[in-house]
């Protein structure tokens, strides 16, 4: 049974920063691109970002304007958020994507519980 858990969010002011990591079991995360997703407060999932599963190639919304970076390792996803805004607020969700597809918006097979973050001052 594929589990995705996240961990990391929490309250942050304004400005400043989070770094969200993510861990797998049922599959071995190494092989498969992954994604970040979040769902803000009455509002649909939005893609972030996605990476392969080599951790080479990376791709991100345009909306986020470089302030936030995906990376791995072996066994787990990671998304440093720096530069926090009021509208970044939501719960951040790691994903595997439908048919490897990490790089832009699209089904996802499976998705974790996510990980709250408020941008508040």
């Amino acid at each position: 049974e594929v589990h995705l858990v996240e961990s990391g969010g929490g309250l942050v002011q304004p400005g400043g920063s989070l770094r969200l990591s993510c861990a797998a079991s049922g599959f071995t995360l190494s092989d498969h691109g992954m994604t970040w997703v979040r769902q803000a407060p009455g509002q649909g999932l939005e893609w972030l970002s996605g990476i392969d599963a080599g951790g080479s190639e990376t791709a991100y919304a345009r909306f986020l304007e470089g302030r936030f970076t995906i990376s791995r390792d072996k066994n787990t996803l990671y998304l440093q958020m720096s530069s926090l805004r009021y509208e970044d607020t939501a719960v951040y969700h790691c994903a595997k994507p439908a048919r490897d597809n990490w790089n832009s918006p699209g089904p996802i097979d499976y998705w974790g519980q996510g990980t709250q973050v408020t941008v508040s001052s």
